[in-house]
């Protein structure tokens, strides 16, 4: 069954604005896609104290997770008003799920929470740019706003190597700001693979 296209969002009080572009001022990168990636400057946490507080907890999330072993990736959805409906941090290894990435399990808590698997007018917020998965799955849960950390160059799918969440041909699209407290995400996954490669030389000469 086809669905039908997303009613008008909302906008909220602590709306961070119109959309931020992609990484290294590439523009145009994924509207050669069929995106829509404008570039603009980056958000920062004086933008809205509201998102930043969600991303500072997004972000404990995260340092949790890389603590047992995760991704460091933690996410969280505010309501449109402002108000924190789920938070969650990688679980893949964890639930044995190759799923279980934050994006998807904070979308599956909010939609569980407000009984709908249409999150209108509500707000992601991630420490990293979402992969290709994580992406469609913002899209089909109608989210408003995306507000990312740290761009991932390699898998994102946000408006760096592809642009999911505005591609015009599907029947929604979502608002992107980017850049929230970046350099601390990327610190924190440097740290995360950096720690992991330790272990693997340190094995191989054990």
């Amino acid at each position: 069954m086809t669905s039908s296209p997303s009613s008008a969002q909302r906008p909220s009080s602590f709306s961070p604005g119109s959309d931020a572009g992609a990484p290294g001022g590439r523009a145009g990168l994924a509207g050669e896609r069929g995106g829509g990636t404008v570039i603009k400057p980056p958000l920062s946490p004086a933008a809205s104290p509201v998102i930043d507080a969600a991303r500072v907890r997004a972000r404990g999330l995260a340092r949790a997770a890389g603590g047992v072993g995760e991704v460091p990736v933690g996410a969280a959805v505010l309501s449109p008003e402002g108000a924190v409906l789920a938070e969650a941090a990688n679980a893949r290894e964890a639930e044995r799920d190759p799923t279980a990435h934050a994006e998807i399990r904070a979308l599956r808590a909010a939609g569980a929470g407000l009984g709908d698997s249409h999150l209108d007018g509500c707000t992601l917020v991630v420490t990293l740019e979402p992969c290709t998965m994580c992406a469609g799955a913002i899209v089909l849960a109608r989210v408003a706003r995306l507000v990312l950390g740290a761009w991932e160059p390699r898998t994102g799918a946000c408006g760096s190597v592809r642009d999911v969440v505005r591609d015009t041909r599907a029947n929604h699209q979502v608002e992107v700001r980017a850049g929230l407290r970046a350099p601390e995400s990327r610190a924190l996954l440097t740290a995360f693979f950096a720690d992991r490669r330790r272990g693997c030389r340190s094995g191989a000469r054990e």
